[in-house]
């Protein structure tokens, strides 16, 4: 993190399929060597076996998957007198968000056999269910903030 000055938000745009920022969001996270355009056939091909599979409005099964995933604990490392501690946090809405698409796009990636588009809706489907790796990997942070509380003490004092 820059210690000069504070980094520029860039304005988001909407998909101009769905007009939805979480979808745009996603094919962003998605895209390899700049084929945004090939992110964005895979993103609405999942969303429609999305919506075959659970018979779902395809965009409404995408967001609430994509909320299921989303963590409200993580923990950090910070060294407290040669001590290294695992500090529970709240996690900001914008990051919560974003560890979740990485989440479910590391879960997709991993999955093995088929097209990216089968993989990414099986592991939105699993999302949607509450269970998978990506559900896996939340609870796992979850419980190991939930382990760490007594560390709570020693969190960062953040000036606004």
């Amino acid at each position: 993190m820059s210690r000069r000055r504070k980094s520029i938000k860039r304005k988001m745009y909407a998909d101009p399929t769905y007009q939805s920022f979480l979808v745009d969001m996603f094919v962003n996270r998605l895209m390899k060597n700049g084929k945004k355009a090939l992110a964005y056939k895979i993103i609405y091909k999942c969303i429609d076996l999305l919506a075959e599979d659970t018979g779902q409005e395809g965009i409404k099964a995408f967001e609430r998957a994509i909320h299921n995933v989303t963590p409200a604990m993580e923990v950090k490392a910070r060294r407290v007198g040669g001590a290294t501690y695992q500090i529970p946090q709240k996690v900001e809405r914008k990051r919560a968000v974003v560890l979740a698409m990485q989440w479910i796009l590391v879960a997709t990636r991993k999955r093995n056999g088929k097209t990216t588009c089968v993989k990414l809706a099986n592991e939105l489907g699993d999302a949607l269910n509450k269970q998978g790796a990506a559900i896996k990997r939340r609870t796992d942070i979850h419980r190991m903030a939930a382990a760490n509380k007594a560390f709570a003490r020693f969190r960062f004092n953040k000036k606004k």
